[in-house]
């Protein structure tokens, strides 16, 4: 904006030597503008827009139309808008796209609220006995917890999230489900289960059903083979608690003598 301000004062200040009587070579020594550039302004009776480069795949901007469009029909997805484009052609990058779609969602916000159409506060959901507010971090522990491992209070709960919320009933749902396929070893519902889990476009799920397809040969291998690399990063992490713990209280004596069971341990 600030660009365009300034050309345009260019632009009327040129003119208005020119309507003073004085040649373009006049023009040329006062505002040390070139005389090409200076008969250029003449030319024209408004300030000419600045012409866009030339779009490239690698642009956004060269899937502006498709963009629109799926943006008028609500999707606002960065994601989905970047699997739509990248199947269409876009060389480009997701962050460069990201970038085009926060000034549209700044200018969204910019606009005037209709305060009946904009949404209401949610209140939070509250155990039915206490009447206490059940915390985001109570529910996301409780959406992971089956039933049968679940205590009266927890299982309370429970029933009374998925009573209010349809989401976290759907998001447990499908939980419990991803646990049974790991503890079944066996990978063929993994393709439904994130099938099934992209859906109902709960976007942390979404995120981690989009994860999961993007490395899906090595989640199938976690699954079906009984190796694991677990006791190697758990003696990773007891020697780093030790070397914490001991940083600036003992000398390598001490710190040797803790450290010598790694040896029969790996």
């Amino acid at each position: 904006m600030a660009h365009r301000k300034s050309r345009e004062a260019i632009f009327a200040t040129i003119h208005a030597l020119r309507d003073q009587g004085l040649s373009c070579s006049e023009i040329e020594r006062q505002t040390g503008f070139k005389r090409r550039s200076v008969a250029k302004r003449l030319a024209f009776e408004v300030p000419p827009d600045r012409r866009r480069a030339t779009l490239k795949l690698t642009s956004p901007w060269y899937f502006e139309e498709i963009l629109v469009q799926c943006w008028k029909e609500g999707n606002r997805r960065g994601r989905q808008l970047f699997h739509e484009i990248k199947e269409k052609g876009y060389e480009g990058s997701y962050s460069h796209l990201e970038r085009l779609l926060a000034g549209w969602r700044r200018a969204e916000m910019q606009e005037p609220v209709d305060p009946a159409t904009s949404p209401q506060k949610l209140e939070p959901l509250r155990d039915p006995q206490t009447g206490h507010a059940i915390s985001p971090v109570i529910a996301a522990a409780l959406c992971i917890k089956p039933r049968g491992s679940l205590t009266a209070d927890q299982a309370r709960k429970v029933d009374a999230l998925k009573a209010g919320s349809p989401a976290f009933a759907t998001m447990r749902s499908l939980t419990m489900c991803f646990k049974g396929i790991l503890r079944s070893a066996q990978s063929d519902p993994l393709d439904a289960w994130i099938d099934s889990a992209i859906e109902p476009e709960i976007i942390p799920i979404v995120r981690f059903a989009l994860t999961l397809r993007r490395d899906i040969d090595s989640v199938r291998n976690a699954i079906e083979l009984p190796w694991s690399n677990g006791q190697a990063e758990g003696q990773i992490n007891r020697l780093k608690t030790l070397k914490r713990a001991m940083y600036g209280r003992a000398g390598p004596e001490l710190l040797r003598s803790r450290m010598l069971p790694f040896r029969h341990t790996l």
